[in-house]
């Protein structure tokens, strides 16, 4: 093929070639998928639900489960769809899509990841001019930037990839559009210009990532020096989780685009692919929820009005 104007589709990675094995698969996959549905709503209900949860922390949290449920949205129901009908085609504008909004959610949260560690090192460091430096329109306009910065890097990174002749086929080595397979189709030469593109947000990444570092070893050294140990324990408490997702994110992310190719391979890619893309979104409302108390508690309120509300709804037509 001499460039990409020669088909109409790519082909994916798939998974297993046995009947029995794709099934397992969707399975799986299926899991993961309503684990993540079920956990990302539940945070982003009971946020929207209770007036306590009203705070710059828990307004992040909530942009960050939107874009969780839009990342894991874009590539696991197309991959189960593939396995359960036994296909491996995606058609050429649904990946030029599934480039586009991979790169616009996944850095847009990587952007938001970075604002939630400033969020928590104002709190913790900062504590008398919280409310100052986060009030409400600087919560939003943050948020805008995050979201903001996501569309512009898919907008530049899709323009940039599917401008690009591809001479090497349409089969892709992964379950999803992603840029590096596409480029391994290109033409000879005709990928550095992409590729410079991908070294620039890398490197804007890696500011962000340094940033991220700093603020916590500031954030720590102020826990530490906490007198009473009730303090330095809600203040791990709010700081852990994040940390916990901004690691699985960024070692997996990190690993994914920048190994080196000797050690690439298939098997390992896919691996890579689905820690970055899959997991973290599922795991997320579990690292977040698992030591949050006011979480809980606003889980169990709206559980309750839930519930509340079914028993007027039974009531009134027994009436």
């Amino acid at each position: 093929m001499s460039n990409s104007s020669s088909f109409n589709e790519f082909l994916l990675l798939a998974f297993a070639d046995t009947r029995e094995l794709q099934l397992l698969h969707f399975l799986l996959f299926l899991s993961i998928y309503l684990a993540a549905l079920l956990g990302n709503s539940l945070i982003i209900t009971v946020i929207a639900c209770d007036s306590h949860l009203h705070t710059p922390m828990y307004f992040f949290l909530l942009n960050l489960s939107l874009l969780d449920l839009g990342s894991i949205s874009t590539t696991v129901p197309k991959s189960m769809v593939n396995s359960l009908w036994d296909t491996r085609a995606i058609s050429y504008s649904g990946c030029a899509a599934q480039v586009f909004l991979v790169v616009f959610l996944f850095g847009g949260e990587f952007s938001l990841l970075t604002i939630m560690a400033y969020d928590r090192f104002i709190a913790i460091c900062r504590p008398l001019h919280y409310g100052t430096i986060m009030g409400g329109r600087a919560c939003v306009k943050m948020a805008a930037a995050a979201w903001g910065s996501g569309i512009l890097n898919a907008v530049l990174h899709t323009g940039n990839t599917f401008s690009i002749p591809l001479c090497h086929g349409n089969v892709l080595d992964q379950f999803f559009c992603e840029i590096p397979q596409i480029l391994r189709l290109s033409c000879s030469e005709s990928y550095l210009r992409e590729a410079g593109a991908l070294v620039l947000s890398v490197s804007l990444f890696f500011g962000c990532f340094v940033f991220i570092v700093l603020t916590y070893v500031q954030i720590f050294t102020t826990v530490l020096r906490i007198p009473s140990e009730q303090g330095r324990h809600k203040a791990f408490s709010m700081c852990l989780p994040h940390l916990a997702v901004v690691s699985l994110f960024i070692s997996t992310a990190m690993f994914a685009y920048l190994k080196p190719p000797s050690i690439s391979s298939p098997a390992l890619d896919l691996m890579v692919a689905v820690l970055y893309s899959v997991v973290p979104p599922a795991v997320n409302p579990l690292i977040y929820s698992m030591r949050n108390k006011e979480l809980k508690d606003g889980l169990r309120k709206v559980i309750s009005w839930t519930s509340f509300s079914n028993g007027k709804i039974d009531f009134s037509l027994h009436s």
